[in-house]
């Protein structure tokens, strides 16, 4: 008898912990699950409404040519950096197949190979462009205000430390950074002046409202891979080969191209 009373209580106790355990379970998953690069509720695309008309930076995605894939296949070292590939694929080798015992190293230069992110996180209130206040201290009734850019601002993204090859770093940095975050990014994004948007917000009487204005930005950090690169030439093969491979880290801010993240304050 006591048996199963015990049975019956250990029952009881599973049931009410059970849902516990499995609520908890399951806002773990949801935080798992939840998209680090988001862009939250405060943060609007002002792409429509801005007065001034950005260029999107589209970086080109040079397709390596057979040849090129042929060489790139040979090294274990990845080449990403769009202006070696466009290099290698505006390269004529041809190799005659007769000519035996035949060498011969071509030397390219010494280029940043591939970059490697291993960070990234977004700063929503990265630089502050913009504050419009509404004074309702004397009033005696809600008043309401929206936002409206008071001056032209330029933001702009840059490479944290020195490193060679900037442009070069800068131009994989992106197209990495754009592929992991799938945000409208670029190194340079203007608002334009009287740029507004419908978002409202409300005073009520005898108080001061401050709307705040900012652009965002994405901090990347990763690392690049340098390397020697030489084209081989054996008789009728031919590949790359990659010398004195280093790697150095590095970080830079990427602004999200026509998007506002706006601050309310009542005082």
């Amino acid at each position: 008898m006591k048996g199963r009373k015990l049975t019956i209580l250990m029952a009881c106790l599973y049931a009410l912990i059970f849902p516990i355990l499995s609520s908890a379970e399951e806002q773990k998953d949801a935080k798992k699950s939840k998209d680090p690069f988001e862009i939250p509720s405060h943060v609007l695309d002002i792409s429509k409404e801005n007065t001034y008309p950005n260029t999107t930076e589209n970086q080109e995605v040079i397709e390596p040519s057979e040849l090129t894939k042929e060489l790139m296949e040979g090294t274990d070292i990845p080449i990403k950096n769009p202006d070696l590939i466009k290099m290698l694929n505006e390269s004529t080798l041809d190799p005659s197949p007769v000519a035996i015992g035949y060498r011969g190293m071509i030397y390219l230069g010494r280029w940043p190979l591939n970059y490697e992110s291993l960070e990234t996180n977004i700063n929503w209130e990265y630089q502050k462009i913009n504050t419009n206040e509404l004074n309702n201290l004397g009033g005696d009734a809600n008043q309401v205000m929206n936002y409206v850019q008071q001056e032209q601002k330029e933001i702009k993204g840059a490479l944290t430390n020195k490193i060679k090859n900037p442009d070069d770093v800068k131009k994989m940095m992106l197209l990495a950074t754009k592929e992991k975050t799938k945000l409208p990014l670029s190194y340079q994004t203007i608002i334009g002046k009287n740029t507004k948007k419908e978002n409202s917000y409300n005073i009520p009487a005898e108080k001061f409202g401050v709307l705040n204005a900012f652009a965002p930005a994405v901090n990347e950090k990763g690392q690049v891979t340098f390397g020697e690169v030489y084209v081989q030439l054996k008789g009728s093969n031919k590949g790359l080969i990659i010398k004195n491979v280093t790697k150095q880290g590095i970080g830079g801010w990427i602004p999200i191209q026509d998007h506002v993240s706006f601050s309310f304050q009542i005082k």
